[in-house]
């Protein structure tokens, strides 16, 4: 029989701090797992209050950017609670410039956060993980299709798909499933604001899907835990776009009138 749930599972979430990750994080924990939040940004008070509500979960510190921190970190998980089920690879950063002047810096720090660092965090855990564990790799819309000023995050969000489809034929004799998640614009804390403070720009945001609202973490936590659970069982390699219908329009209508 399927598992619906994630009861019993310890599910490490990176970026669970703020906006999708913890969203993703606090869907997990209403799934039954433990949930270990990472994050660079102190997310102790988040694990708190999921514990509060009877789930365990812990806060550990980790840059995903620091290349020598990701094995210690995946020990130290496996060390406190003997297993890891589930890896939500969430944390990344949106770097946008001119094409034709994009500091270098900034290409670095998009490939290290992005892209390096899902590789990493994908090896560590699968060194640790038994058959029926599952890896999430969440990549962007931008995968897909992008805009100008976005080549090298766009590029970095389309290694992650490339990545999971290959990791899911390395790990598949394992028994360990891997997909990815290209959400589109999602109301985070921050997105959110911007739209609070522009009724203009939020009417916008609405008008650019398809049924006039955008993805909310928590609709981006939901899938995540689908992928993670037994109910996902069929699907590895593959990737899933949860953007509201956004990127299944070639153009605004309006701009065909």
């Amino acid at each position: 029989m399927l598992r619906v749930g994630l009861e019993q599972k310890v599910v490490v979430v990176t970026g669970a701090a703020a906006g999708i990750g913890w969203g993703i994080a606090r869907v997990c924990a209403e799934w039954g797992a433990t949930v270990v939040l990472a994050d660079i940004n102190d997310a102790s008070g988040r694990a708190e209050s999921l514990c509060a509500q009877g789930t365990e979960s812990i806060y550990l510190p980790l840059d995903v950017s620091d290349a020598g921190a990701i094995e210690p970190f995946m020990e130290e998980v496996a060390g406190r609670f003997g297993r890891i089920d589930g890896l939500v690879n969430n944390a990344g950063v949106t770097i946008e410039g001119d094409f034709l002047d994009f500091d270098l810096g900034n290409l670095e720090r998009l490939w290290q956060v992005n892209q390096r660092s899902v590789f990493l965090m994908c090896q560590a855990a699968a060194r640790r993980m038994e058959p029926g564990s599952a890896i999430v790799n969440i990549a962007s819309n931008h995968a897909g299709a992008s805009v100008a000023g976005y080549e090298m995050y766009a590029a970095t969000k389309g290694a992650i798909v490339a990545m999971t489809r290959a990791m899911a034929w390395s790990l598949g004799d394992r028994g360990i499933r891997v997909n990815s998640l290209c959400p589109g614009l999602t109301k985070t804390e921050a997105v959110a604001k911007v739209a609070e403070e522009n009724p203009s720009l939020a009417k916008s945001f609405n008008k650019m899907h398809a049924d006039n609202q955008y993805n909310t973490v928590e609709e981006v936590g939901y899938i995540s835990a689908f992928l993670l659970s037994g109910c996902s069982g069929a699907l590895t390699g593959s990737n899933i776009t949860a953007d509201h219908g956004l990127s299944a329009s070639l153009c605004p209508t309006d701009d065909l009138k």
